[in-house]
């Protein structure tokens, strides 16, 4: 793998990989804790990539891009690149989930609509598109590629503005989009986002089509 811990189901039969991105000033281990545990998904692979200084850029998303978030951003999307590529390389043609929360559910966003290898779903756990509505940004997004957003009212580092601006320009690139708001929701990744990650997951590792029907 290149910077990703590794985490095998128990009985080594992997079905499906999520590939799951931390937030600013968190850790793989946190993602674990807060996460990854809450889960019934014992036929997953996990591989939790880290930011060398513990974020993947120093702006918040809703600034405007400068050339230094850029070159950030740029360092941020091909570690993540090699993650993606050494899960790949490690299970082979098995589905693959790309997921983040925060600051990582920005990235992975940025991930896709820069048209890099594409999983086989996407989940931005409070995400939006990193700069402001007016930077030129790549929209390379895979057309029909299935995607679960999610936004809170009350998150003090997304704004629902930016969520919604994301969920408009996943559904101009043609994305088959869920979005959830979660009104009073603090900075957290809540039961009901949870479930739509297990879900998710399931259907995955049993090759179903992703129905991302998970009750809000």
């Amino acid at each position: 793998m290149a910077s990703g811990a590794l985490h095998l189901p128990a009985e080594k039969q992997a079905r499906a990989i999520c590939v799951f991105v931390h937030g600013r000033g968190q850790s793989p281990e946190e993602m674990q804790a807060h996460v990854l545990d809450r889960l019934e998904a014992p036929e997953v692979a996990f591989v939790l990539p880290r930011a060398e200084a513990g974020s993947w850029y120093e702006a918040r998303a809703i600034d405007p891009l400068t050339d230094g978030t850029r070159s950030a951003l740029a360092a941020a999307l091909e570690q993540l690149a090699a993650d993606v590529a050494g899960a790949r390389a490690a299970f082979g043609a098995l589905p693959l989930l790309l997921a983040g929360f925060s600051q990582g559910a920005c990235l992975v966003l940025e991930y896709v609509f820069a048209g890099l290898a594409a999983p086989q779903a996407l989940a931005a756990f409070t995400g939006c598109r990193v700069g402001a509505e007016t930077d030129e940004r790549p929209r390379r997004l895979a057309p029909d590629l299935p995607v679960y957003l999610t936004g809170s009212d009350a998150d003090p580092w997304i704004p629902v503005k930016a969520f919604a601006e994301a969920a408009r320009e996943i559904g101009a690139g043609k994305g088959r989009l869920r979005a959830d708001v979660f009104p009073g929701r603090g900075h957290e990744v809540s039961d009901a986002e949870v479930a739509m990650l297990q879900s998710l997951l399931q259907d995955l590792a049993a090759g179903a089509p992703l129905g991302m029907g998970a009750a809000r």
